[in-house]
Order: structure tokens, then C-alpha cells, then sequence
């Protein structure tokens, strides 16, 4: 008796699992089909991703081409503002040289031409 509860309880589980394995799958041209329009959105994906990264590229390299520009006029302007100021102090140079001179002469056509008192 204990041999035939025993097959019955092995042929139960054999047929249980046998039912899983046998289980009809869904057609093989419905997953084909599911698969490939997984991998279209999948490249439709990457596409757009490398589309945006192109792009961010692209902003990138015209913002730091903006500062580059913009440094090089600040550098353009500070120069000319330095000739500026070498040109004023040459200017002011020359005028305080000019004006020395024709105090020192003055104060030297002062002391000769001094009227003599006997």
C-alpha cells in the first residue's frame, strides 16, 4: 500500500511538473515582433540621447568661444587703456620738463636783469 501512495504521490508531482513545462507558449512571431519593436525604441532612444549631447556640445563650445571673445576684447581694452595712460604721462612728463625749464629760466633772467641800487 505504501508503494502505490507513493507513485500516486510521485505521478502528481511529475505531472505537475511536466503541465508547467509543457505549457503553451505565446507564437513565436508575437515575441519576434515584440522583441524587434523593443530594440526600434531602444535606437530611437540612443538617437535622441545623442542628439541632446550633440547639442549640449554644440552650446558648449559657442559659450566658451563668447568668452574667448570677450576676453580678448577685455585684454584689447585694457591695453589701449594702458597706451592711453603711458601717452597722458609722457604728456604730463613733457609739460612738467617744459615748465621747469622756463621757471629755471625765468629765475635765472630774474637774477641778471635785477636792477643794480648803489
Amino acid at each position: 500500500m505504501k508503494k502505490v501512495i507513493a507513485t500516486l504521490i510521485a505521478g502528481l508531482f511529475a505531472g505537475a511538473a511536466f503541465a508547467q513545462s509543457t505549457a503553451p507558449a505565446t507564437a513565436p512571431g508575437a515575441a519576434a515582433h515584440a522583441e524587434a519593436a523593443h530594440a526600434k525604441e531602444a535606437a530611437k532612444d540612443q538617437k535622441d540621447v545623442a542628439k541632446a549631447e550633440a547639442k549640449e556640445a554644440k552650446e558648449t563650445a559657442k559659450a566658451d568661444a563668447k568668452v574667448a571673445k570677450e576676453k580678448a576684447e577685455a585684454k584689447k581694452d585694457v591695453a589701449e587703456a594702458k597706451a592711453d595712460a603711458k601717452e597722458k604721462k609722457a604728456k604730463a612728463h613733457e609739460k612738467v620738463a617744459k615748465e621747469k625749464a622756463e621757471a629755471k629760466h625765468d629765475s635765472h633772467a630774474n637774477l641778471t636783469t635785477a636792477p643794480q641800487t648803489k
